[in-house]
């Protein structure tokens, strides 16, 4: 069985050894086909109970105000931050289109066929929206559904098997990919891999790392290779993981459906997106415990920062819900 991710890999750093070839046509394209499939609309049953794969990896309480239909935070960010993920969002469609113009030129500058293209799906390629669908499924005797699209189904040209592919982004400095920083993929990130594989019956899946933080234009070559801009990952599905994954969302489900709400932990407070309803969906009794863990926290020997980030977590809990201790 092939390396799938240095694979990957090695193709990818092989097309970008090649200028870039203009392709109108391909442009126009897959615009006018993302300008039918938006107009087109999303099939969605709102009413039902339903996760994101990319929440796999959220808080428990999170994702229990969110099954209750409570409203999402309407949060204010940092500009950097706004600018921050608005640039992960075209990493990913930039690194899609880039695949697609291998798929059409790289045999024209080396000679040899692609390797991993875009499998299609009514004439379009299979990602983003053109794959978008609501997965109804059973878990543990709970119902509910995943509702997104993965950011690829690749065709490996050797063998004909269907690979998911996953793109992320880091923005902050070059070493965040390196050899010795980045030995694995992130956990969270496994888990969306495991939502999208039973979305769309895929075992593999390849989660690609591209950090915009570069090095130096002309940077030596071993500095480059113990820090390389673009990292790739082999996940492979495990019925393990998907135990581990929908059986979290099943218990979500009983939760909902028996009114029995799940700790709130304070160390995942920071992007919860639910603040705002997690505050106010806790009892008192709730906020007398977690007033107790903080005080038992700030006599631990954990580090000082997340100590810290629990005292504030707690703070901020107390400020929406109007109360003072």
């Amino acid at each position: 069985m092939p390396n799938l991710a240095q694979d990957f890999l090695d193709y990818i750093n092989d097309w970008h050894t090649y200028n870039q070839p203009y392709d109108d046509g391909l442009d126009a394209w897959l615009h006018e086909e993302y300008a039918k499939i938006i107009r087109k609309g999303k099939d969605v049953d709102w009413r039902s109970i339903y996760f994101s794969p990319s929440s796999a990896g959220n808080s428990a309480r999170e994702l229990y105000v969110k099954a209750k239909k409570k409203r999402r935070d309407n949060q204010r960010f940092k500009p950097h931050q706004r600018r921050w993920m608005s640039l992960g969002t075209a990493v990913g469609d930039w690194f899609q289109r880039e695949i697609l113009l291998a798929e059409r030129h790289y045999k024209k500058f080396s000679g040899k066929d692609p390797v991993f293209t875009f499998g299609l799906v009514d004439g379009k390629p299979a990602f983003e929206d053109f794959v978008f669908k609501q997965h109804k499924m059973s878990w543990g005797g709970e119902e509910f559904s995943l509702m997104g699209t993965t950011d690829g189904i690749m065709i490996d040209r050797r063998t004909g098997e269907k690979i998911g592919l996953e793109i992320k982004s880091k923005q902050e400095t070059p070493s965040k990919t390196s050899l010795s920083a980045m030995k694995e993929a992130d956990a969270k990130h496994i888990k969306q891999c495991v939502s999208y594989g039973e979305m769309y019956g895929i075992e593999r899946f390849i989660i690609v790392y591209v950090n915009t933080a570069k090095k130096k234009w002309f940077a030596p070559d071993d500095e480059l290779e113990r820090t390389p801009d673009i990292r790739a990952f082999e996940i492979k599905i495990t019925d393990e993981m998907r135990q581990e994954v929908f059986g979290y969302f099943a218990d979500i489900v009983r939760r909902v459906r028996e009114n029995d709400p799940p700790k709130l932990d304070l160390t995942e407070w920071r992007f919860n997106g639910y603040k705002r309803a997690c505050a106010l969906d806790l009892s008192s009794e709730e906020v007398s415990e977690l007033e107790s863990e903080v005080m038992s926290l700030e006599l631990s020997s954990l580090p000082i920062w997340k100590r810290k980030a629990s005292k504030e977590a707690f703070e901020e809990i107390l400020e929406i819900r109007g109360e003072k201790r």
